[in-house]
């Protein structure tokens, strides 16, 4: 396998500078109070005060941070050395109580040696990691008796469509072969990135699934939705605060979420 670790660190590095300065990330909406997480979240993952949470790969904290503002108790991972420097900052900035370690997410247990009543992560973030049988392992050594993980997530179908307008199937979708991108811009916007290879990896809902139950979590609840977070395809109109096909038309999944519990 190509190193994954090292090319996607490098990657992560470069795009840190660069989400700071776009709108995407508004972190001068963050630190005027401003929240990063989504409406669905909230409404899944429910009251927070009081209850310790760990956010893995945190990238620059905003979604952490967010927690934080809700009364929890919040600690952040994330490979990213520059990141993490920066989730430290505005943390800082914003008068925020908050840990963060940089770790990869497989060394997690070990990197912050404590357990959680939450473990929260996503959107964007499997699709990092070659291993899910290790990731879901890590997060069962996280949580406390009792406590859960939530994950929200891209769905793994949009993968497999065209990029214009989704209404093609143009790739395998049981195709798990490691994707090696060379690719000068993030999803931000138009500025270059210095390091612009990245490696990334291929995980159906079954094998998300899977993982988390051969880890002994129990899956409360998983739910699709026919919303997503950024205009995947042309044809997505803006509809509360995010994007879905317009009425009348075919719906397909375009983000999931779970929940899953330790015995």
């Amino acid at each position: 396998m190509v190193d994954y670790l090292r090319i996607n660190q490098a990657n992560w590095d470069a795009r840190v500078p660069v989400h700071l300065d776009s709108d995407f990330y508004d972190v001068a909406g963050f630190k005027a109070g401003g929240s990063a997480l989504r409406p669905f979240e909230l409404a899944e993952v429910g009251d927070v005060a009081g209850r310790s949470l760990a956010h893995l790969q945190c990238h620059l904290g905003l979604d952490t941070l967010s927690w934080a503002r809700l009364g929890a108790e919040v600690t952040g991972l994330d490979f990213s050395g520059a990141a993490i420097e920066q989730a430290r900052s505005i943390a800082a900035e914003c008068g925020l109580p908050a840990r963060f370690v940089t770790a990869d997410v497989y060394d997690a247990p070990r990197a912050l040696g404590e357990t959680y009543d939450i473990v929260y992560t996503g959107v964007g973030a499997l699709v990092w990691l070659p291993d899910l049988t290790r990731w879901a392992e890590a997060v069962a050594a996280l949580l406390n008796p009792g406590g859960f993980l939530y994950l929200a997530e891209f769905h793994p179908f949009t993968n497999v469509l065209d990029d214009d307008t989704g209404a093609t199937v143009i790739r395998d979708y049981f195709d798990r072969t490691p994707q090696v991108w060379d690719y000068p811009y993030s999803y931000t916007g138009s500025q270059t990135l210095e390091h612009r290879t990245s490696v990334q990896f291929e995980h159906g809902l079954g094998d998300v699934v899977s993982a988390i139950a051969a880890a002994g979590l129990r899956l409360e609840f998983l739910h699709e939705h026919d919303h997503t977070l950024f205009r995947r395809f042309t044809d997505l109109v803006e509809a509360d605060g995010g994007y879905r096909r317009p009425d009348g038309a075919p719906r397909i999944p375009l983000m999931y979420s779970l929940r899953a519990s330790a015995r």
